[in-house]
Formats: structure tokens, C-alpha cells, sequence
């Protein structure tokens, strides 16, 4: 790995590295936030960010630095897709390609290669935190927004002994029945929806998947995308059918953006860290 630059925080470093994926077939990067010096972590928080971001955008966005540095709990933020890649429709829309990985693992033909996301996240980025950061494997936990929030919730459910708690902002619940989840599944895993509930959260948990510790959504009622994309209430329904414990807070007039995040980031960290502790 070769890092890139390091930032000073909270008596912390950001450290922004970039590394060769086995995954991608490509150079990805991602940011960490860890403790000066040789102090190592006892734990550790995956963050995957949303639709159009990068490494960049939790750790300059969110507030985080002052929920942590009082811990010994490091984050990890990685990159939401290869980048530098001229794949057919990569770069044609937001929602799609570039950016907009849906953290699967790709099956169509021009995309199987490089798409590989949830190896990159649950294979790759763990090892990295166990073998380089020396994180004990016992004491990690995964959360994410919005088209990520979907990707932590899927990761959590598919690998209920590595993580110990789950948790999401505004997730994609339901991408089966979301235009968003409809056009990505067909373009990375083919038309078929048996392959595609594999990384739905509500079949996951329709399919009795169930996390030892409760799952904790937290869903603005302002958002724009609440009633057409995030489907909220399919996963409500799908844990009153099932032994999964949710807890779900509708925050009355907020929004789909960082300010939302960061307004509740310390609701969810203080969530996690009563698991990794």
C-alpha cells in the first residue's frame, strides 16, 4: 500500500491510502482515521459512503473526529467503485457505473472483471484492518448511507459472525422494487432475481437471515427519495415477519444529505461502540 498524505485530527491522523485491489483489477483507495503514533486499535467502524462519492466525502463531511477520538475505535471509508476504467454506460448516468457500485459482485460479461465490490469490502478492506491495522476480527462493525447503507445492511446479514453490529442512514432496503436496484441488478447480475435478492435486505431477511444484535436505521422524513427508492417500510415489515430486531427512527424533516448525517452520526457510533466494547 502507499500512502498518500496524512492529516492531523483530534490528536488523530486521517491517513489517505492507495492500493492494488485483487478485486477491481485496479488501484483503489480509501481514508482511515486511527490513533497518532504506535497506539493500535481495539476496534474498528467500515463506513461505505453513497450514490457519487469517494474516500473523501464522511471524512470531511460528517463531524466524526470528536465522537472518536475519546475511543480507541478507528474508521475506514473506502472509494464507492473503481475509477479510470472506460467500461460500456460506465460514466453515462449518477446512478449507474462509476460511483454507483451497489457493492455486488458483477456477473454480466463487461462488468465481471472489475465489479466486484463485495469482495473488495468483505474480503479485502476486512483483511486489511485484521492483518495491516491489527484490529482484533471480533471487534468490527459496518454502517453506511443511502445506496451503501444498502450495501452494509446486505454485507452485515450475508456474514453474521464477522460484524458485530449494523447500522444505515436512509438505506435502499429493497432494490428489487426500487428503479435504482432495478436498472443496476439487470446491468451487473443479468435479469435474474434470484440472483438479485442476494444483496436485498429484505429478502435476506425474508429468507431468515437475523443478526444476533438489532439493526439501527435512521430515515429522514423530508428525503426525496424516501417513497420511490428506500422503500423504508419494506423492511419493517419484513422484521415484524421474522425474529429481527430493528430500530427505526424517523427523523421528522430531515433530509437525504450529510446534515442529516451528521446531525444522528453520534446515535450510530455510540450504537456500535456498545458492541465493540
Amino acid at each position: 500500500m502507499k500512502r498518500i498524505k496524512s492529516i492531523k485530527h483530534f490528536d488523530w491522523e486521517i491517513q489517505y491510502f492507495e492500493h492494488d485491489s485483487t478485486s477491481t483489477k485496479t488501484s483503489m483507495k480509501f481514508s482511515v482515521f486511527i490513533p497518532q503514533g504506535n497506539s493500535i486499535p481495539d476496534s474498528a467502524l467500515i463506513w461505505l459512503s453513497g450514490l457519487t462519492c469517494n474516500e473523501e466525502n464522511f471524512i470531511s463531511k460528517s463531524g466524526f473526529g470528536s465522537h472518536l477520538a475519546a475511543t480507541k475505535t478507528m474508521i475506514i471509508c473506502p472509494d464507492t467503485s473503481p475509477r479510470w476504467l472506460d467500461l460500456s454506460w460506465e460514466h453515462e448516468s449518477y446512478d449507474f457505473g462509476s460511483g454507483a457500485w451497489f457493492y455486488l459482485n458483477a456477473t454480466t460479461s463487461n462488468y465481471a472483471l472489475n465489479y466486484n465490490m463485495y469482495d473488495y469490502i468483505n474480503t479485502e478492506i476486512y483483511t486489511l484492518l485484521v492483518k495491516y491495522f491489527k484490529v482484533p476480527e471480533s471487534k468490527i462493525s459496518i454502517f453506511g448511507h443511502s445506496m451503501w447503507g444498502h450495501g452494509a445492511l446486505t454485507i452485515g446479514l450475508k456474514n453474521l459472525e464477522k460484524y458485530q453490529s449494523i447500522s444505515a442512514f436512509s438505506p435502499i432496503v429493497n432494490p428489487v422494487k426500487a428503479p435504482w436496484g432495478k436498472k443496476a441488478f439487470t446491468w451487473y447480475l443479468w435479469e435474474d432475481e434470484w440472483t438479485w435478492k442476494n444483496y436485498d435486505a429484505v429478502e435476506l431477511i425474508n429468507a431468515w437471515k437475523k443478526h444476533k444484535n438489532p439493526i439501527l436505521i435512521d430515515q429522514g422524513s423530508a428525503d426525496d427519495f424516501l417513497e420511490q427508492e428506500l422503500l423504508t417500510e419494506n423492511i419493517v415489515e419484513a422484521t415484524h415477519n421474522s425474529d429481527q430486531i430493528l430500530e427505526l427512527h424517523y427523523r421528522e424533516w430531515y433530509d437525504h444529505s450529510y446534515y442529516f448525517i451528521s446531525t444522528f452520526l453520534w446515535t450510530h457510533i455510540s450504537f456500535h461502540l456498545q458492541y465493540l466494547k
